[in-house]
């Protein structure tokens, strides 16, 4: 079923984007929020003709008995989306999932958009420096090689500026498609390694190590907390959880503690032994011997993080444009030397 809905959603409409993903979200959350059931704010977003086919195949998927995530997820939603969305059939809250969809979409497109603003004027300066720096390559300087052969220390110099340029771009096209082919086999085997390794390899990669300790931490208090609601004890909270495979690393940790739960232990002390949860999660469980509590602090703890997350990534993106700036500027400076120096050397002989 989810392959025909995959299927028929391709081929009559437009790529599923950003922005009709979330204005999809947005309607159906706004017309929840007004008392529509499910299937009937779904009948009314289906009026607006750009959305019909979307609206009319997760509706057919639902009548189907499958649920929202999947049907979601089977008209290629985002996966952070079908995420928040595989929880409501724990905690049947749809339009508070739904909301928090909204939310965390609303983040990762604002940053999204960010990126590309600070990353465009690099890259066209970047394109603009790159035809520049063939063009010396290739006729400036060998006009110097023959201009100055009169002068053995000038013509050295531009021929190991030659050789220079050569190096320096063998290792950015050798970089480049190490990058691309590392992007591809890791795609290609991740499925075939264990979570615990694939761990361990996060762990290896500093500042993503970070991040992603961060958004872990945040989609388990949050996941956690929202059913801490319903009234399930830790151990089921845990269960439902670790069912989920749309997020490998929560749903290893989760199995990890009902297991050690099983066995008599503190959830507490358990919590720390992961490396991609925030200590902060363990004092927070210390702390709050009430679930009421508990779930108020895991939520507040959830939104800082948040804002901890937008705060490092603003400053992420922002470190772009000078980063890039200084190389590039070490570049122009390396080929005014290239250019001059010999000058200078030759005047000399003279």
């Amino acid at each position: 079923m989810a392959i025909y809905l995959k299927r028929f959603i391709t081929n009559h409409k437009p790529s599923l984007n950003n922005e009709l993903q979330l204005r999809f979200l947005q309607r159906l959350q706004r017309l929840l929020s007004k008392g529509y059931t499910l299937l009937a704010a779904l009948e009314v977003i289906g009026w607006d003709k750009q959305m019909t086919l979307i609206a009319a195949a997760i509706t057919e998927s639902l009548k189907k008995g499958h649920t929202i995530d999947e049907a979601f997820e089977a008209v290629s939603f985002h996966q952070s989306i079908t995420t928040y969305l595989y929880f409501i059939r724990s905690n049947g809250d749809v339009p508070g999932s739904i909301r928090k969809c909204i939310e965390m979409y609303e983040h990762r497109m604002k940053y999204t958009q960010k990126f590309q603003q600070f990353a465009r004027y690099p890259l066209i300066l970047l394109f603009v420096f790159s035809i520049l720096l063939y063009f010396i390559k290739q006729s400036v300087l060998p006009s110097f090689v023959d201009l100055f052969h009169t002068s053995a220390e000038a013509s050295f110099t531009v021929t190991v500026s030659m050789m220079i340029i050569d190096i320096l771009v063998f290792l950015v096209i050798v970089m480049f498609i190490l990058l691309c082919l590392g992007v591809f086999i890791w795609r290609i085997i991740k499925e075939k390694i264990s979570i615990e390794k694939q761990i361990k390899f996060y762990n290896t990669i500093p500042v993503y190590r970070h991040f992603l300790k961060l958004q872990i931490s945040f989609l388990f208090a949050t996941h956690f907390s929202s059913l801490l609601k319903t009234g399930m004890p830790f151990k089921e909270i845990l269960l439902h959880i670790s069912r989920q495979n749309k997020i490998p690393v929560i749903s290893h940790y989760s199995k990890k503690m009902t297991e050690e739960l099983t066995k008599g232990f503190q959830i507490t002390s358990l919590l720390s032994q992961f490396s991609l949860l925030e200590n902060q999660l363990t004092a927070i469980f210390q702390k709050n011997a009430d679930v009421e509590a508990l779930e108020k602090d895991l939520s507040i703890y959830a939104e800082l993080l948040t804002e901890e997350m937008q705060r490092k990534i603003i400053k992420a993106i922002t470190l772009i444009q000078p980063i890039f700036f200084l190389i590039l500027a070490s570049f122009i400076i390396f080929v005014y030397v290239t250019l001059m120096w010999p000058m200078f050397q030759l005047i000399k002989t003279i």
